[in-house]
């Protein structure tokens, strides 16, 4: 495929070296040998078939070294492609004198040994070459004369031109002769990628840089390139000049890859896979994977990328410390991602879990059946093993191991041990897995518990009665008592029973830490704040309609509210949404949870449902009260801090707290609002650059 001059000059740079890159006009691929030497080129490619390593019948011609060169192939002066020149370094390997006795072999010599010593040697030299998605083989045929032929001593080369291959590919050429008589010599070559696409981080953030002329478009791919399977797309887009785009840090893995071409007819795609190594990458990985269970008993774990893993089935009692391997008798098993396998079981069970490994470090744990079958049961696992003659022994898992049934020790399951027998042959028992080698019971302990617990609840039942005897002969002190403890939860019960999601349009970083504050300080009255500055990972899973969409659903079901927080960025936004009824999907970052959220807001305004449901709010020292749209003066919309206590009345509801309380309460918000909001009236550039985000991941309360 034709690649544009001026991205291969961009790509091989100003080196000198590079700057005199020989040009080939052929189109056609060639060979050429060293003086001395004759050689030809087959037509056409040929398979790629090394075949097993032979012994030398005599003196033979051996690739000894391989060296690559890269040129350019040019169908116009313009019109050019990166190409791979070999050069295949040879040498004589063995003797005749090796193969005169010809009894020693037991047979007779062959007719090419019959020659004469300095006869000329011949060989049929293979390359093979791989550049993702490009595989090539080609046969070269090489003669050297006599009077070159010396064991072991160098003879020449013979260069092939040319494999292409991409900008950014990793090349790797394969050299041997048919028949083989060595192992193959190998060569592995990256190839000079794109300058103008850069990877780096900053905190919590990485940033694909792409630094290109303002008039420069092109694609931009981000997908998962997996070893099983076909490539999955993550993220497209179609760009123009010079972009930054911002990740998080949780959506890095190890097979994230970056393509980039430029939106040209047949243009090179660039892809480079940054994060292979990346021990945050690796880290997200297994937060990514996942363990799902397919009826009846088959099980996969999905993840986006391959992973070296082992499983094994586990046995998890309920408060009963880590859970216990079923090695033996049940046998490790190799995981492949996204690969259907199955259980060796006969039933599934709350309490049995799968536990995947790597490196021999526990990375993944999951207990699949709970969700159908409910939570983990005080059961006792039985193990029985089988051996020869009918001999068998069992045994009840437990923390210090496994404890056979009849035992003196001190345990559970040794003091129940006739009892937990009696239950097996009573078939009482859930048998979960049974081969030649023993079997696996699930036995309940329910009534065990009962008889043991039945004295403790009696005690339990006679110090209430006793307790509330005392409360009625103290029942003026009491009543006292609960008089001022309802003085003090009533002021706070309103709102700690209530949620309210915060949508803001992130102008600048001064204008979102402002909005951390705020949302902080809500959270300290108490009250339950979701925004999006605090949920940055599910955004990034979920994106950001998806997000809002759940967040309000659930806040609205909740009888909470949603906050819109105006700014000239929100007003901004909204006149354009009112306008055209879209908005410009490229214009926003990806965060902006604000911009996506008005296609699910204005219908609520529009058709009347937002009363009750929502309410407005804007800084009066950032936004004239004018400037809100008057479609959502359908609701409240109050300035802050200045009708702070009207505001928190609002949220509260009709369980409004007693008016001081309100007083004390939006003074300490407005206090702690006023350096926030200082520092959004500083000029440009004299601002603090710290963010206030709030709590790591999820919703602060």
């Amino acid at each position: 495929m034709p690649v544009p001059w001026f991205l291969l000059s961009l790509a091989l740079g100003p080196s000198p070296v590079v700057l005199s890159l020989e040009r080939l006009m052929e189109p056609q691929d060639a060979a050429r040998c060293s003086p001395g030497l004759s050689c030809h080129l087959w037509g056409g490619d040929v398979l790629c078939l090394p075949g097993a390593v032979e012994p030398a019948p005599g003196p033979v011609l051996v690739p000894t070294r391989l060296q690559t060169e890269l040129v350019l192939r040019c169908h116009k002066e313009t019109d050019c492609n990166l190409c791979v020149r070999v050069a295949v370094h040879l040498a004589v390997r063995g003797h005749w004198e090796e193969f005169e006795d010809e009894e020693q072999f037991g047979r007779a010599a062959d007719s090419e040994l019959e020659e004469p010593k300095n006869a000329s040697l011949q060989a049929q030299v293979v390359l093979s070459f791989q550049a993702y998605p490009t595989a090539r083989c080609v046969l070269l045929e090489v003669q050297v004369p006599a009077a070159l032929v010396q064991p072991g001593q160098s003879v020449g080369s013979v260069i092939f031109d040319c494999f292409e291959a991409a900008l950014g590919a990793e090349v790797r050429i394969w050299s041997y002769t048919q028949p083989r008589y060595q192992k193959e010599l190998s060569f592995i070559q990256q190839l000079p990628a794109l300058p103008w696409l850069n990877v780096s981080a900053d905190g919590e953030d990485v940033h694909l840089v792409l630094d290109v002329s303002e008039e420069q478009q092109f694609g931009l791919s981000l997908y998962w390139n997996q070893v099983q399977g076909p490539t999955k797309p993550w993220w497209h887009r179609n760009l123009t000049g010079p972009q930054t785009i911002t990740l998080n840090h949780t959506d890095l893995v190890p097979c994230l890859c970056i393509q980039v071409w430029p939106l040209e007819p047949d243009s090179v795609r660039t892809s480079i896979c940054p994060f292979k190594n990346d021990t945050r990458a690796h880290r997200n990985l297994w937060r990514a994977a996942r363990l799902q269970l397919l009826p009846p008993r088959g099980w996969r774990l999905v993840a986006p990328c391959s992973l070296a893993a082992e499983a094994t089935l586990c046995w998890q009692a309920p408060g009963r410390g880590s859970c216990q391997p079923l090695v033996p008798p049940l046998s490790r098993e190799n995981v492949t991602v996204n690969e259907a396998l199955e259980f060796p079981l006969l039933k599934g069970h709350p309490n049995l879990c799968v536990q995947v490994s790597s490196w021999e470090k526990l990375q993944l744990q999951e207990c699949l059946w709970s969700d159908s079958l409910g939570p983990p049961k005080d059961d006792m696992l039985l193990v029985e093993t089988r051996g020869p003659q009918d001999n068998r022994s069992i045994c009840a898992l437990e923390p210090s191991g496994c404890t056979p049934l009849l035992s003196g020790a001190s345990t559970r399951a040794a003091r129940l041990g006739e009892q937990l027998l009696q239950d097996l042959q009573s078939g009482q028992c859930l048998q979960l897995w049974d081969s030649d080698l023993g079997a696996l019971w699930a036995c309940p302990m329910d009534k065990y518990i009962h008889q043991r617990w039945a004295l403790v609840w009696l005690a339990c039942l006679l110090f209430a009665a006793v307790l509330f005897l005392l409360l009625l002969l103290k029942k003026d002190h009491v009543k006292g008592w609960l008089r001022l403890l309802k003085e003090d939860v009533y002021s706070g019960a309103a709102a700690r029973g209530r949620a309210a999601l915060l949508l803001y349009s992130a102008d600048d970083a001064g204008f979102e830490r402002l909005v951390g504050t705020l949302a902080s300080a809500l959270c300290q009255l108490p009250l339950r704040v979701v925004v999006d500055l605090w949920s940055r990972r599910e955004l990034s899973a979920q994106g950001s309609l998806a997000w809002f969409h759940a967040q309000r659903l659930q806040i609205l079901q909740e009888g909470g509210m949603v906050i819109l927080l105006f700014s000239p960025g929100a007003v901004a936004l909204c006149q354009e949404w009112l306008q055209d009824g879209t908005s410009a999907p490229g214009a926003h970052r990806p965060h902006d949870a604000f911009a996506a959220s008005l296609s699910c807001v204005l219908p609520d305004f529009l058709q009347g449902r937002a009363p009750g449901r929502y309410i407005g709010a804007y800084f009066d020292s950032l936004l004239h009260p004018d400037a809100v749209p008057a479609l959502f003066r359908a609701v409240p919309v109050l300035a802050l801090p200045s009708q702070l206590p009207d505001f928190l009345r609002t949220l509260q509801g009709p369980g409004a707290a007693r008016p001081g309380w309100l007083w004390n309460r939006a003074e300490q918000v407005s206090r702690a609002l006023q350096p926030a909001l200082d520092s959004c009236l500083l000029p440009p550039g004299t601002q603090e650059t710290g963010l206030e985000m709030g709590p790591e991941a999820g919703d602060r309360t």
